[in-house]
């Protein structure tokens, strides 16, 4: 079993399209900001078990994984509250994956994301349109495309991209295999994922780009600090 599900998702993974296209999506804008210059400083902020490191962290000049203090694989920790005691103008790649909807002040995370920003830093902002009660430790927001646009640039940022990933059909088919999954026998959960994955990735294709950015189970948001 791959132990980096989240970089390398098995076709048979309840999770394979989302997965694959917040990858796909993330690495390219990190590719995107590296490319002239790879001694940029990189805070993943809410890094979990920090699953793109091994392919980001060669595209940098650090990589640094800041996290709560039951995180023994972050290198700087925090209290739920997000506050750092990393320096003003700190850094200038903010990484924030699928984080905001587990934060217990989403204002306060990304004031403090802004706050540690080079001026014309860039945040790479991922989180959930439609998606599942998930807790890890906590699970409290999701956002129409209209309310993170909102969310984000109250708190100080200017959004340079905006890109939503699944859209409305993909993303139903999505919450009905959620919700059926657990209720089957194991063994039959990994072809039942290929199928729904399948149909998933052939549904999300009756929609353009623009209507995902309206209405999707994923939005990744690049948002940069005002010089």
């Amino acid at each position: 079993m791959n132990k980096n599900s989240r970089l390398h998702p098995n076709l048979f993974s309840t999770r394979y399209v989302h997965l694959t296209q917040l990858r796909n999506q993330t690495l390219k804008t990190i590719d995107a900001l590296t490319k002239k210059n790879s001694q940029l400083l990189l805070v993943d902020f809410g890094c979990g078990d920090m699953p793109y490191r091994t392919v980001i962290e060669p595209l940098v000049g650090k990589y640094l994984g800041v996290d709560l203090a039951m995180n023994p694989a972050a290198e700087h920790h925090i209290n739920f509250d997000s506050k750092t005691t990393l320096p003003d103008n700190y850094c200038d790649i903010v990484l924030s994956n699928q984080v905001l909807e587990h934060v217990d002040s989403p204002d306060g995370y990304l004031k403090e994301a802004l706050r540690i920003l080079k001026p014309g830093g860039t945040a790479i902002i991922t989180t959930h349109g439609y998606w599942f009660y998930h807790p890890t430790p906590n699970d409290y927001w999701r956002w129409t495309s209209a309310g993170l646009k909102k969310t984000i640039l109250a708190s100080g940022f200017g959004i340079t991209s905006f890109f939503g990933i699944m859209g409305l059909a993909a993303s139903g088919l999505q919450l009905f295999q959620d919700a059926i999954i657990n209720k089957l026998p194991k063994f039959i959960i990994p072809p039942v994922a290929l199928v729904f994955q399948t149909l998933i990735r052939l549904f999300d294709k009756i929609h353009t780009q623009a209507q995902k950015d309206r209405d999707a189970s994923l939005y990744i948001v690049v948002a940069q600090k005002p010089l």
